[in-house]
């Protein structure tokens, strides 16, 4: 596979990372009251999971390739650079 000259724009890990803190802790502890709603959450939480796993199978596969990966961390990111309506007052 040729090199695509661009590097290929992937979400950064850290937003995996929180939102599964965030489910693991604050939600289920919520939702485990509940068995229908806890079952939900934890289909959520293994499905984040599978998602960053094929990312980073993904992310292994640019590098074979010698692939770029840049880590977004805003949808109105570009390149190396925010938008103004990511820049916090």
């Amino acid at each position: 596979m040729a090199d695509m000259g661009k590097p290929l724009p992937l979400p950064s890990h850290i937003h995996y990372e929180l939102l599964l803190r965030l489910l693991e802790q604050q939600t289920m502890a919520v939702a485990y009251q509940n068995p229908q709603i806890r079952h939900q959450v934890q289909e959520v939480i293994v499905a984040l999971r599978k998602a960053l796993s094929q990312q980073r199978q993904l992310e292994e596969t640019c590098k074979q390739a010698k692939i770029d990966v840049e880590y977004q961390w805003s949808t109105n990111q570009r390149g190396d650079r925010l938008v103004p309506e990511d820049v916090a007052p």
